[in-house]
């Protein structure tokens, strides 16, 4: 969710420790299959109602509980399965065509039929729009969308991409009628129309409310009668308190590690629960390679010594995040520990300046920590202040922090006018390549001038092209352990998904796994 470009569209949460409670997301839930309404709160805002534009956390949740894409990812699932195809396949050897059949008697919530030109018209507008804040930028292997029948698609690619399958089944594949969108501009009016589980009855400000699509045909079985979406737009305390004060049923992405800690310190008297789940959530320190300063060798290794990850994550997160060294998150498949393996767990004062020195760098090296305060987790700018303090108690730096607002942020990085910067990023789907390509590949989208040949021509198109992801791991090694040599980043955390929910609220633990979908019909209340 651009998700990626605005980083990752994101707005990063960091998530809980895995001994918080679980109870609320239980099997036990059928009383809740009543068909009661839901009230959910979350500090994101939803960007865009057009899945040819919105690429963050907020508009992906509306596009994947109001769009129907080809595939889907099961609940608990890594890999794509059916929902508006019937099947899906590559049809040759080299994965460079992908053919997909659809389901019978598909039909948006309006009544009119979804067909194969739907699904062209889609993907065509997405790419011809090319939108900056779009996911355009996860499609420069698709060369065309051809239709031989009204239920068969056909993806010619111009180079071979086996994780195909997974980015047409994120947000991404969103499939609009076309007689409602406009094939060269956005939809501004804040609709939708979808063939999804749940239809945008209205979209506001402060609110969305998702209502029960009865023209849906898919694999989603509709838990509850509508889901109203509230945004608290980053402001943590008021989550909170709606919660507390009983008038939402869930709190997601937005309240703080502190505020988690409180709830949990109340346990049942609170009449609250948290539920967490996995997730490959990341946030990384990100390097100018073009700066007069971070763009010295010396002076990014000298930082990946001096960061104590596990200070962090006590002081600032209270154990809801856990360092992350490389920068495919643990649980996705190729993760190694490059950077622990490079630069260890222990700060390390005597190494740090031995990589200065080895750049010819004497006396403190001034530097600024660029921030912005919310798009990343409540609590990005204390974080990235306590790394300064972490810098500067060596002696070796003399580091501030400057936080701005996330517009003028995004113009800046693109500009070039930070040295470092922080960027989270919050998978669209959950394959190493997600974690890899968008960094390091053609058009990558973190700005900071980095370039290596063997990533970019070699690494990234041999994983791409290897339908046996498993096949996949030795080369997602090197590329990890090359990134850990040359430090255009610094792997920080990984988080984990949580939601906060009254105590008559029920499968939330099928709303947050790996896969990065919320999934609205999931939830029911008793």
């Amino acid at each position: 969710m651009n998700m990626r470009n605005q980083w990752p569209v994101l707005p990063i949460m960091a998530g809980l420790a895995s001994g918080l409670l679980t109870g609320c997301g239980t099997e036990g839930g059928d009383s809740g299959s009543d068909g009661s309404g839901i009230v959910m709160g979350m500090s994101d805002d939803v960007l865009a109602t057009d899945p040819a534009s919105g690429y963050d956390p907020g508009s992906w949740l509306l596009f994947n509980n109001v769009f129907q894409s080809l595939l889907s990812f099961p609940k608990g699932g890594t890999e794509p399965v059916p929902e508006a195809a019937e099947n899906c396949e590559f049809s040759d050897t080299e994965t460079k065509v992908y053919k997909c059949t659809l389901k019978d008697d598909l039909k948006f919530s309006n009544g009119d039929s979804l067909t194969s030109k739907d699904v062209k018209f889609s993907f065509d507008r997405m790419l011809k729009i090319n939108d900056d804040a779009g996911p355009a930028i996860m499609f420069p292997m698709l060369d065309k969308v051809e239709t031989p029948d009204e239920k068969t698609v056909v993806f010619q690619l111009n180079t071979p991409d086996a994780t195909f399958p997974s980015k047409i089944a994120s947000g991404a594949g969103s499939i609009v009628d076309h007689r409602q969108y406009d094939d060269s501009g956005l939809r501004e009016d804040g609709e939708a129309v979808g063939s999804g589980p749940y239809k945008l009855e209205s979209f506001g400000d402060d609110e969305a409310v998702f209502t029960v699509n009865e023209n849906y045909e898919g694999t989603a079985d509709v838990q509850n009668s509508r889901v109203t979406l509230k945004f608290f737009h980053g402001d943590q305390d008021e989550l909170k308190k709606a919660l507390t004060d009983n008038k939402i049923d869930i709190a997601y992405r937005g309240l703080s590690a502190s505020d988690i800690a409180d709830i949990e310190a109340a346990g049942n008297d609170a009449g609250v629960e948290i539920v967490d789940g996995t997730s490959a959530e990341v946030q990384h320190l990100v390097f100018n390679m073009d700066d007069p300063v971070t763009g010295q060798p010396g002076v990014r290794k000298a930082i990946a010594h001096l960061l104590d990850r596990e200070a962090l994550m006590s002081e600032v997160y209270q154990g809801t995040a856990t360092p992350l060294y490389s920068i495919i998150p643990a649980g996705i498949a190729g993760h190694n520990t490059a950077f622990f393996d490079t630069y260890g767990a222990s700060p390390s004062k005597a190494k740090a300046a031995a990589a200065l020195e080895a750049d010819g760098i004497t006396g403190k090296v001034k530097l600024t920590l660029w921030s912005t305060p919310t798009r990343y987790g409540p609590a990005t700018d204390q974080e990235l202040k306590a790394i300064a303090g972490q810098l500067n108690k060596s002696g070796l730096f003399d580091a501030d922090v400057k936080s701005v607002d996330f517009e003028q942020y995004e113009k800046d990085i693109a500009d070039g006018k930070y040295g470092v910067y922080v960027k989270g990023w919050v998978p669209d789907y959950p394959d190493p390549d997600n974690f890899t390509a968008p960094f390091f590949g053609k058009g990558n989208v973190l700005s900071n001038n980095y370039t290596n040949g063997m990533i970019t021509h070699t690494l990234i198109p041999r994983t791409a092209a290897q339908s046996d992801r498993s096949a996949t791991d030795d080369d997602y090694g090197r590329l990890q352990d090359a990134v850990a040599e040359d430090v255009p980043i610094i792997p920080i955390w990984q988080a984990k998904q949580y939601a906060v929910v009254r105590d008559d609220v029920y499968g939330l633990e099928y709303c947050l796994d790996a896969s990065t979908v919320f999934r609205f019909w999931e939830i029911s209340k008793g």
